[in-house]
């Protein structure tokens, strides 16, 4: 892997506490709202309405913590455009891994007699998106609208003080939380989780940091290109509801790119163990 080069200006995202105090706080009062008011089934409007305003919130406060700076404005700009920056191995990454390891995982579900079934494509999707909003734009507003504000400031502002590594696990705990409040408001895919059972609920937490931990790989290593973390997560939603996945099988999944990632940290401890404001760009 190529040096990487001194990028000073992750060290000017100097407020993650504020950032993801007000980027969670906001989405769980909306969601909880909007939780409450699916129940009743008689607000499909508005619970839409709620649930867009939860996920677009984040953005807004990223929005309010850049437009001040210039340094910080000119910074989002260029992540934004360097799409020139990304080398071929990092689209690989963020197309192929998620995906495969799921197809893997399916091929070993099998000798524990899980169905061959689950290689056919699905009719549709695993969950209703709550009605009034289809599950397709779900899965792809909510990767946008969600890397727009956590691979403009937020992911950024936890490694100016910490090493990649930390940064990301901590992230993790953070985005497992932001979730939880979705799981009340009924017909989203977070919902649909905890109805399957306590072994899904788990995996669905624990999912989140290999998820972490390898766009964020490619993340640093692609000029902190915003992008490519949006395809990252869109081939990660659209991946999970291509195939007739068992459930069980997503958990040989998240077990398989835990193995990943503990090659994938200890091959590239260079970027995991080192802040990004001092020495990545």
């Amino acid at each position: 892997m190529a040096p990487t080069h001194v990028a000073p200006v992750v060290g000017r995202y100097r407020r993650p506490w504020l950032f993801f105090a007000l980027a969670t706080a906001i989405p769980w009062a909306l969601w909880l709202l909007a939780g409450a008011l699916s129940r009743q089934g008689d607000h499909p409007v508005l619970v839409a309405l709620l649930a867009l305003a939860g996920l677009c919130a984040p953005i807004a406060v990223a929005f309010a913590m850049v437009w001040p700076d210039a340094v910080l404005r000119a910074d989002v700009w260029r992540r934004l455009t360097n799409v020139g920056e990304v080398r071929w191995w990092a689209w690989a990454v963020a197309v192929l891994v998620l995906p495969g390891a799921l197809l893997l995982g399916t091929g070993i579900s099998l000798l524990f007699g899980y169905s061959p079934d689950q290689f056919l494509f699905r009719d549709g999707y695993s969950f209703t998106g709550g009605g009034l909003v289809p599950a397709w734009l779900t899965l792809a507003l909510a990767p946008v609208l969600e890397e727009l504000a956590w691979h403009s400031y937020g992911t950024d502002a936890l490694a100016s003080r910490w090493t990649v590594l930390r940064s990301s696990l901590v992230f993790g705990v953070i985005w497992f939380l932001w979730h939880v409040p979705l799981a009340t408001i009924e017909g989203l895919y977070q919902a649909e989780v905890v109805e399957t059972g306590w072994l899904a609920s788990l995996n669905f937490g624990l999912s989140v940091f290999p998820f972490v931990i390898l766009m964020n790989w490619v993340y640093y290593r692609s000029g902190r290109n915003i992008p490519l973390t949006i395809l990252f997560h869109l081939v990660a939603n659209f991946g999970n509801e291509l195939w007739q996945t068992h459930p069980d099988t997503k958990v040989i999944q998240t077990a398989i790119l835990l193995v990943v990632c503990v090659v994938v940290v200890w091959r590239d401890r260079e970027l995991f163990l080192t802040r990004p404001g001092r020495a990545i760009g």
